[in-house]
């Protein structure tokens, strides 16, 4: 019983730092009015549909590979490299990698304290993130 118990806990929480196998967000900025993160997507992953509650605007913009995104109730979308996809808070989304190699997603998230003056902050990391 005992092995059990912490082979159980051990378990729940390795499924709690990583709910989506094969999936793996970076994050690399996160400010009062803007974090953005570097999501790598395995092939054959998939990140489950999820909702962003506590951001405004939610940009997601493929990097590499072969991605399909859903958003909201609409079809599933295969992406292509460079294309962006507009959220606004609350929207249900999820996506996966449907090829054979590694893809790549950046998420922008712009906060709720957000104004249009601050928001330079987007400009200055997607220029940094590019590189």
């Amino acid at each position: 019983m005992r092995t059990s118990l912490s082979s159980l806990l051990f378990a729940s929480l390795v499924f709690a730092q990583s709910p989506d196998p094969g999936v793996t967000p970076v994050r690399l900025m996160d400010r009062a009015e803007i974090r953005v993160s570097r999501v790598a997507v395995q092939p054959g992953a998939v990140r489950s549909v999820h909702t962003h509650d506590d951001v405004k605007y939610h940009v997601w913009v493929a990097l590499s590979g072969n991605l399909e995104v859903t958003i909201g109730t609409a079809q599933p979308v295969a992406t292509k490299e460079g294309q962006a996809f507009f959220m606004q808070k609350g929207t249900p989304h999820g996506f996966r990698n449907i090829g054979t190699t590694p893809a790549a997603v950046m998420e922008i998230f712009v906060k709720e304290g957000a104004t249009a003056d601050n928001l330079e902050a987007m400009a200055a990391a997607l220029a940094a993130a590019a590189k």
